[in-house]
């Protein structure tokens, strides 16, 4: 058996990043920069108000009150064309262009207003309630750098600086089959023995989330012949569920060798979900991930996760926390185990409790849990306030 992290490395290091294309920033959160996306002007522009009320010349307000002709009006949108000059002001709104010759600005409550003039009742500073002409960002900056998965708040930023559309990596396509003489889909009449297929709703829903694109080639029979028609997928990663084991039905290895499957491991030191098995399918990458669906989505989580990650040309680091133990827990055996828990805050710290039960069967227990508790291999036994280290759960 090899480590989590060993397995983790060895996906990654077979994967390509997908290709670029080009997207209007309407349909680009959530996507992947294939390239920088550098801003096409200073923002603002101009040096603009910050406040309502009036430009000015700061030396104009030192004797107060102040009285200074009002020569013109500068609302966000249409600045006043002119010169401020000496003993003149001109009204001036939030994100009104300020005035050539003036270099502070006076807020309303600060000033009277009277026929043609305004009397300034409070001595300005220069560069008061002024916004610098690229005090935001200024031109051919880096908004946002290669790499970087697009938020909602990245998307403004973008239109912001006047970004169009971005290069980013294609959606990879992930093609995933469930194998099993026993499954059915839900709503199906059930086979005598058999069980509801599930997994592959909750995978579907997982790549979706993280940026592929999800294919169901649906359930496979237990026959090689029907598995190796596995092969024929056209994806960017293939991904089996169920028959990665060593039992007689378990037929993914034996059923694709033929069709070019080269394998490079098989069972990680983990629970759940030891018996998972990469390879290549030709030129294709292949993740076995186990059948039972709590091992299949851990697995997932784990493993297809930073594959699809990688292929988008992201970061892959997992995102770990630090939680207090709200019960103790046992000593760990040879496997790193990710035990299912829930979180919750206690006097402003973050605390968390593993479920009594761990049995990788139960799929509720998966489904209430918000965290993983991630215990290393021959981890000593851990007492209620110790610090452990969590995956937070998203989906």
């Amino acid at each position: 058996m090899i480590s989590v992290a060993e397995a983790e490395a060895r996906i990654i290091a077979a994967l390509r990043t997908t290709d670029a294309e080009t997207v209007a920033i309407a349909e680009a959160a959530g996507r992947v920069l294939a390239a920088a996306a550098t801003a096409k002007f200073d923002q603002p522009p101009a040096p603009v108000s910050a406040m309502d009320g009036y430009a000015v010349r700061a030396d104009d307000t030192t004797g107060l009150p102040a009285s200074l002709r009002v020569i013109g009006a500068s609302p966000a949108g249409h600045p006043f064309n002119g010169n401020l000059n000496e003993g003149e002001a001109v009204r001036i709104f939030t994100g009104g262009v300020v005035p050539s010759g003036a270099d502070a600005i006076v807020i309303q409550e600060d000033t009277e207003a009277r026929a043609d003039s305004v009397l300034i009742k409070s001595a300005a500073k220069p560069g008061q309630h002024i916004r610098k002409a690229g005090l935001d960002f200024a031109k051919d900056s880096v908004l946002a750098a290669a790499g970087k998965r697009l938020t909602a708040r990245d998307v403004a930023l973008l239109a912001a600086g006047d970004v169009a559309s971005v290069s980013v990596h294609r959606k990879p396509v992930i093609a995933f089959a469930a194998t099993g003489d026993e499954l059915s889909r839900p709503g199906e009449a059930r086979k005598q023995g058999g069980i509801v297929a599930s997994s592959g709703y909750g995978l579907a829903e997982m790549i979706t989330r993280w940026g592929g694109e999800a294919h169901d080639l649906g359930i496979f029979p237990d026959t090689a012949e029907a598995i190796a028609r596995i092969a024929d997928a056209d994806a960017d990663l293939i991904v089996t569920l169920g028959g990665a084991s060593v039992g007689d039905h378990d037929l993914v290895q034996k059923a694709l060798g033929p069709k070019g499957f080269a394998l490079d491991f098989w069972k990680i030191a983990m629970r759940p979900g030891k018996p998972l098995i990469f390879g290549m399918l030709g030129g294709t990458p292949l993740l076995g991930l186990p059948g039972n669906p709590v091992s299949s989505l851990v697995c997932a989580m784990l493993f297809l996760r930073p594959a699809i990650t990688a292929l988008l040309g992201a970061d892959t680091k997992a995102e770990l926390r630090a939680a207090t133990l709200i019960r103790d827990l046992p000593a760990n055996d040879q496997r790193q185990d990710y035990l299912r828990a829930r979180t919750e805050v206690r006097d402003g710290k973050l605390c968390v409790e593993a479920f009594m039960i761990q049995d990788s069967s139960m799929l509720s227990i998966l489904a209430k849990a918000n965290a993983l508790i991630v215990r290393p291999p021959n981890a000593s036994a851990a007492k209620a306030g110790d610090q452990v280290d969590i995956l937070p759960l998203e989906l």
